[in-house]
């Protein structure tokens, strides 16, 4: 590993000048980099969900897009004039395809919330049984 990709090298190298007695200073620094890490991990996959987001989103606008022009299209019939009904129905469809849409979206955008909380979770959990070993006497 390289000096950058493994920046506790140098901090836990600095905390071991400084020891004092009953207090270890390697799980201290071990400890926040478990810390740091799980923000990285969060961070990694919320940035993975935005973009999973942003791309569903994109996929959702091109479709709409091209409903509106076939919706178009079917609306003037030979005649050259719409049909009412036919419209009533193409609104009622592309209203029905906008809710689950947003249904969709806000699903994708909740499971994004919970993956990232586990990761943080997860690490919080870690830390207080990590805190417990380091109370205990010896």
């Amino acid at each position: 590993m390289t000096k950058q990709s493994q920046p506790f090298g140098d901090v836990a190298a600095m905390m071991e000048k400084f020891k004092m007695p009953g207090i270890d200073m390697a799980a201290i620094v071990e400890a926040r980099r478990k810390d740091i890490q799980a923000l990285v991990d969060a961070n990694t996959a919320s940035m993975a969900s935005m973009q999973a987001l942003a791309s569903k989103q994109t996929e959702m606008l091109s479709q709409a897009m091209q409903g509106m022009q076939d919706a178009a299209k079917s609306l003037v019939g030979a005649s050259g004039s719409a049909d009412m009904g036919k419209q009533g129905e193409v609104i009622r469809k592309g209203f029905e395809k906008t809710l689950a849409n947003m249904k969709e979206l806000a699903d994708m955008a909740q499971q994004a919330q919970t993956a990232a909380m586990a990761k943080i979770t997860q690490r919080a959990t870690s830390q207080m049984e990590e805190i417990k070993a380091m109370v205990k006497p010896k």
